[in-house]
């Protein structure tokens, strides 16, 4: 999950909706197999050398990344064709949602989500409904560091990133998309830790939720997109309370 919100800490703080190793594997899986498209070799090809970054930080065993290379690349002729697809739609209280897909049943894939949203109280958008809220960003979340909050913040700022926020002890740096892996450098290079590198989609502008119910039934809605194996990101408009 992904969006400028409060489901970062959520996730990263409680593990809820990825805690499921299988669910991570099949994810990490699928990306590298589109991101191999472009080319077998990481040094040439920077979006697969992201997605193998990832995985790899996710402990996704060299036999699962090398399988999913050699279908990105076409040597493993028997594998099914993989397609990314965003579905558009809200959650309750009209919450955007920018949903992030790959699978190779789209059939399947648009049947699931229509009949998740509309379980939770939310409901399937047409294409480009909410699109034009967000903006496509390269996004670094920073481990947890013991150094001084104005001395990570000023770091921060060197390493060329556009924006970061800090949600208790994680910073999410959000940078232009051609700038990710420059900044993500610059920012090891000068001591900070980095935890996740990805591109997401960030919200232009936000809307708060303040009602504890309906936070409830929002975070539901998510958990479930999340368990869905199709789905790989999903990016929303709103915050949600703390106590949610």
């Amino acid at each position: 999950m992904s969006g400028h919100s409060k489901w970062h800490s959520i996730k990263h703080k409680k593990g809820a909706i990825d805690a499921k190793r299988g669910k991570i594997f099949t994810r990490h899986a699928k990306l590298i197999e589109i991101a191999a498209r472009s080319g077998g070799d990481p040094s040439m090809n920077p979006g697969l050398r992201l997605a193998l970054d990832n995985a790899r930080a996710d402990n996704l065993p060299n036999l699962n990344i090398e399988r999913a290379i050699r279908k990105g690349t076409g040597e493993d002729k028997d594998s099914a064709v993989l397609v990314e697809t965003i579905y558009e739609g809200y959650a309750p209280g009209g919450v955007a949602l920018y949903i992030e897909t790959i699978s190779d049943n789209k059939n399947r894939t648009v049947s699931n989500i229509r009949s998740t949203l509309l379980k939770h109280g939310g409901n399937l958008g047409a294409a480009g409904c909410v699109g034009w809220m967000f903006e496509k960003k390269g996004m670094i979340a920073l481990k947890p560091t013991s150094l001084l909050q104005d001395d990570v913040e000023m770091k921060i700022i060197d390493s060329g990133a556009s924006d970061f926020k800090k949600d208790e002890d994680i910073y999410l740096v959000y940078t232009a998309l051609s700038d990710l892996h420059t900044v993500a450098k610059n920012l090891v290079a000068v001591g900070l830790e980095v935890d996740k590198q990805e591109v997401t989609y960030i919200p232009k502008t936000m809307t708060q939720v303040t009602d504890k119910a309906m936070a409830e039934k929002i975070i539901g809605l998510l958990e479930t997109l999340d368990e869905d194996e199709d789905v790989t990101n999903v990016s929303m408009n709103c915050e949600l309370p703390e106590e949610s």
